[in-house]
């Protein structure tokens, strides 16, 4: 087996257990594991931002509780960091997408840790716009969401709009809600997407399904921008 980024052959592990039990397979050598950021330690109790209090709320976060308070609150497993910039520019821009098997691993534990405790619930991968969708030719979104224990739904359909990476900090604060109701939900929802930056997109995702019928609205990101 050789390492999905690098090409580096990877060398299995052999012990005594190796002939008893199925043995997991790595697709990640030791030295790309190690440029991986999780999030650990303080950080924003809403939206996961890394941050020096414990316990506290960051200031984007209190500014949509008095604005916008349709979205629970946010998990992410990965920092970004230059190295995720990287393997994100290649999976999501330049349609690498076995890629995303690098992360299916730490997506299931970190989904399971955080919403094991929410019975019913449903996942809602964020969409893209059928422009979006053709120029890539797949959604890393719902790439993300497959690796879950969880029911999916495409319970909303987003608006062509500008791309979000083109927009700067305050105009994508300040845009519109690009999305639509499209099957309404009454199940808890746990809304997924690759990386949670300012939060409109998510907190315009969670308005529209609160607004149709959805008693709470999560979110669920592979990385915190």
């Amino acid at each position: 087996m050789h390492c999905l980024w690098c090409d580096q052959k990877i060398l299995p592990k052999v012990t005594w257990l190796t002939f008893l039990t199925p043995q997991k397979i790595e697709v990640l050598c030791e030295e790309c594991k190690g440029k991986f950021s999780f999030i650990t330690g303080s950080v924003c109790i809403r939206c996961n931002r890394p941050m020096d209090d414990k316990g506290k709320t960051c200031y984007d976060c209190e500014r949509w509780i008095a604005q916008n308070p349709f979205l629970e609150s946010n998990i992410s497993v990965f920092e970004y960091n230059s190295f995720m910039q990287e393997v994100i520019s290649k999976w999501k821009y330049r349609g690498d997408y076995v890629l995303a098997e690098l992360f299916r691993e730490e997506v299931q534990q970190r989904f399971e840790e955080a919403f094991s405790d929410l019975d019913g619930l449903i996942v809602v991968p964020i969409p893209l716009s059928e422009e979006r969708l053709q120029e890539r030719g797949f959604n890393q979104a719902e790439a993300i969401a497959s690796f879950v224990n969880a029911p999916s739904e495409n319970a909303i359909k987003r608006i062509h709009t500008e791309k979000q990476s083109k927009k700067s900090r305050k105009e994508r604060m300040t845009s519109a809600n690009p999305f639509q109701i499209e099957k309404p939900q009454r199940s808890t929802i746990v809304l997924i997407d690759d990386i949670y930056t300012t939060g409109r997109t998510l907190h315009h995702a969670a308005e529209v399904l609160k607004s149709s019928g959805a008693p709470e609205v999560y979110s669920f990101t592979l990385v915190r921008g």
